[in-house]
């Protein structure tokens, strides 16, 4: 017999942590009532990587989404604001460069200000482009304020993010789920059948001989991929080659010094340390590829730069950059670590949690599952990833290092076609080449690429359209107005007791969107 054609969609979600817990939210908050019945095993024994802490500014919008009150969200998971990213020694030891939330100055006719900057930097009268950033001002000084919805405002040119213990956030999404009608199975899956006909998975069995099952399967396992991989065996495109750190080092401390709005990503011999800091400890890690280090040389590293005792034992990670073949096959949906990985470098990882369930809500499935949403899912996914994985490869191969073999390898490796395209036309002209999907604008782009002494050749000719009266009159207005915008606004730690305290009621939601879905 039939199955009533408004019986809901059985839903499980196979793993818990942070990416468990935000599929779960969104999709009990944003579909409609009663469309799915929505489940969620994890095991308590198995855990989970747990050390995410550091976003970028699409968690705002999803948290929007959900309703989310930021400032209760801000005390419960010991979060600080982020206005950006500083990279230490990347190009060069001792460069610093800060990948800033914002632009850098505005357009003059339709012609993007960097092309301006160019022009005065060459004729001799431009600041340091990160003048004209006022997040990095902000940020250089421990400074932070909320965006302004007044786009004549200075304080209108900037969004942000967060820093918080991905633990607490992973439990706050849980009470929130919970409360909406997720219902939660402790448990170990110890198998999984498959249906004989079309392969699909009809169901899994606990350690306990519990059956669970389900129409939709989402695939939160983590790195294991039970389902997606264990199961389904989907394969995996590595992308080592391009992304060579495969291991880790994370470990928390205390706090000893400013509680800066923005995390540090600084380049080590055979990868990067970094240092994100939480109201409640500072979270610290080494990336490094074996390849060219081995464990005991990459935890000294990390030990001994730490600004107090190390507050638990070191976690050690092992990974492999790259993505699933598919990452969703049949009636299986992979959402975090289970789809793929891409090191923290610009920290996505949570942003690709969020862009994969933004596209599943997109493309949800019937029962019947007509392969379309299939076949486009993972094709606008593994975009997005690709994108990702072309910035941060960008990181590592504009370098001028050449203190090691690691940075020997990066400087000279051959790069994907798409971001060798980027790169060039970038030098020709200037430009950063516009695609719909891919989370990062154009600033950050021009971030990385001159932090790291990549300049066109030229700039574009329009620019030369102002006089360079008017346009050095302009440019000193922009950096006179940030820097005095960045000294008027409070110091991060004080923003943050007026948060805990609910002093300040802010629409999370100002501030540039970006791609955020």
């Amino acid at each position: 017999m039939p199955e009533p054609i408004n019986k809901p969609m059985r839903v499980l979600i196979v793993g818990g942590g942070t990416a468990g817990w935000m599929t779960a939210a969104g999709l009990s908050k944003l579909l409609p009532a009663n469309y799915a019945d929505i489940q969620l095993v994890e095991s308590q024994q198995i855990g989970t990587v747990g050390v995410g802490e550091a976003t970028v500014p699409h968690i705002r919008f999803f948290n929007a989404k959900l309703g989310i009150d930021e400032n209760d969200f801000m005390r419960k998971t010991k979060a600080t604001f982020k206005l950006g990213i500083e990279f230490c020694d990347w190009s060069r030891l001792g460069d610093s460069y800060i990948h800033p939330f914002g632009e850098y100055g505005k357009d003059i006719d339709s012609v993007p200000f960097h092309q301006h900057w160019l022009r005065a930097q060459q004729e001799g009268f431009a600041e340091k482009l990160e003048s004209y950033s006022l997040p990095i001002i902000a940020a250089r000084e421990d400074k932070f304020s909320f965006p302004s919805m007044d786009i004549s405002s200075p304080l209108s040119t900037f969004s942000y993010a967060y820093q918080f213990d991905a633990g607490l956030y992973a439990q706050y999404l849980r009470k929130f789920s919970e409360e909406l009608g997720v219902k939660r199975t402790e448990g170990k899956i110890i198998d999984t059948q498959l249906n004989s006909e079309n392969g699909f998975v009809n169901s899994v069995t606990l350690e306990d001989g519990s059956v669970l099952e389900a129409d939709l399967f989402i695939d939160c396992s983590g790195f294991r991929g039970l389902l997606i991989e264990q199961a389904l065996k989907t394969g995996y495109d590595d992308w080592t080659k391009w992304l060579p750190c495969d291991r880790a080092f994370a470990v928390p401390c205390e706090t000893n010094g400013p509680l800066t709005p923005y995390s540090t990503a600084t380049a080590k011999d055979a990868g990067w340390i970094w240092r994100i800091p939480l109201q409640h400890r500072v979270g610290n890690g080494h990336v490094y590829s074996s390849a060219f280090t081995n464990d005991d040389q990459a935890l000294n590293a990390l030990v001994n730069q730490l600004e107090s005792a190390p507050q638990t034992e070191p976690k050690k990670l092992f990974f492999k950059t790259g993505i699933r073949k598919k990452t969703w096959s049949k009636n299986v949906v992979s959402i975090g670590l289970s789809a793929g990985f891409l090191e923290p470098l610009e920290s996505t990882s949570i942003m690709l949690i969020q862009v994969a369930i933004g596209y599943l809500l997109d493309m949800f499935p019937d029962k019947n599952f007509d392969p379309v949403n299939e076949t486009e899912f993972n094709r606008v996914l593994g975009l997005e990833y690709e994108r990702v994985r072309d910035f941060l490869i960008l990181h590592y191969h504009a370098t001028e290092r050449d203190d090691t073999e690691f940075w020997n390898y990066c400087r000279n490796m051959q790069v994907p076609d798409s971001l060798a395209y980027r790169m060039q036309l970038f030098k020709e002209s200037g430009v950063v080449s516009h695609y719909k999907e891919g989370a990062f604008l154009d600033a950050s782009w021009y971030a990385v690429f001159f932090g790291q002494n990549i300049y066109p050749q030229n700039y574009d000719p329009r620019a030369d359209k102002v006089s360079r009266d008017v346009l050095e009159k302009h440019m000193a207005l922009l950096s006179n107005a940030n820097r005095q915008s960045a000294s008027n606004m409070p110091l991060h730690s004080l923003t943050l007791q007026d948060v805990n305290a609910n002093k300040i009621i802010n629409h999370a939601v100002a501030g540039i969107p970006g791609h955020a879905r």
